[in-house]
């Protein structure tokens, strides 16, 4: 739950102007933050903050809950985010698959002769927003939705579901071949950078990865969120302790992860203001045919 909405709808059920003002602020900075980690573009998110709170406007008197205000918030904005969003032309064309997320042999390899990577200097080192937003755009809708619902902006397995309409263990799937694929991104970009080869994206024969440490990829998010039960937990951790690459592959992972919890979400633009003058004199007239003797 974000404590922004939690604040908000405490204020409106203050029924104070200045109250009331915060807490349309506040809605305004979700929305938009929201939108802009989704669609990319400003104008995009701008359009997007308007009609989700223009259309909200008339149903905020009416909850007392800030989860289901939290739910049906973020479920309007994703439907109009994906309507209106400009596709990327380097976004997959196809579903991701977990085989072609994990690493072969050569990065592995080679993630080994790195050593280990420090999650917080690797984050430092990877120049943050501006690579991790490209990144999060190359992701398909229904991978970005819930990469940014559930590392960006910090809602639960059980809310994201609920947002997205899909069941709370498809959101665990989605989420960690999101989260690979950013992770894949990032390190292309970085081994770039640092003169060293490149391994494309594609299928890699069973030969080219080793099979001891293949089972343990499709864990590695429950492992990091600590979902995992006990057992699995201890086979992977006994795994690592004798696998240098695949130590090294999770610190990579942990510090994608962490860069995207410690991304810092865009404010709108001044016209924000003038739109909150608007949704003010919106939300006292519904509020005095809901509420007339308030």
């Amino acid at each position: 739950m974000r404590a922004e909405i939690e604040k908000a709808v405490e204020l409106l059920q203050r029924g104070e102007n200045e109250g009331v003002e915060e807490a349309l602020a506040l809605l305004q900075d979700t929305v938009f933050s929201f939108s802009m980690r989704v669609c990319g573009h400003r104008q995009d998110a701008e359009d997007t903050m308007q009609e989700v709170l223009l259309k909200s406007v008339p149903q905020l008197p009416k909850f007392d809950s800030p989860k289901a205000l939290l739910v049906w918030l973020y479920k309007v904005a994703k439907n109009r985010c994906l309507m209106s969003r400009r596709k990327s032309k380097f976004a997959p064309a196809h579903e991701l698959s977990l085989e072609e997320l994990m690493p072969n042999r050569k990065e592995l390899e080679q993630l080994s002769a790195d050593g280990t990577i420090n999650p917080e200097s690797f984050a430092i080192r990877s120049e943050q927003a501006s690579r991790l937003r490209d990144a999060v755009q190359k992701l398909p809708p229904q991978y970005r939705i819930v990469l940014v619902l559930r590392d960006m902006e910090g809602l639960t397995d059980d809310e994201v579901a609920e947002i997205t309409g899909v069941r709370a263990g498809t959101v665990r799937v989605r989420l960690h071949r999101a989260r690979l694929f950013v992770r894949k991104e990032l390190m292309r970009t970085r081994m770039a950078q640092s003169g060293k080869r490149v391994h494309a994206h594609g299928r890699v024969s069973e030969e080219s990865r080793p099979a001891r440490c293949k089972r343990m990829f499709a864990e590695l998010s429950d492992y990091l969120d600590e979902q995992l039960d006990d057992s699995l937990c201890e086979e992977l951790e006994r795994h690592m302790t004798g696998c240098q690459p695949c130590r090294a592959f999770v610190a990579t992972l942990e510090a994608t992860i962490e860069q995207c919890r410690r991304s810092v979400g865009e404010c709108p633009s001044l016209q924000a203001a003038r739109l909150r003058e608007q949704l003010m004199k919106k939300y006292h007239r519904v509020n005095a045919v809901l509420r007339p003797n308030s």
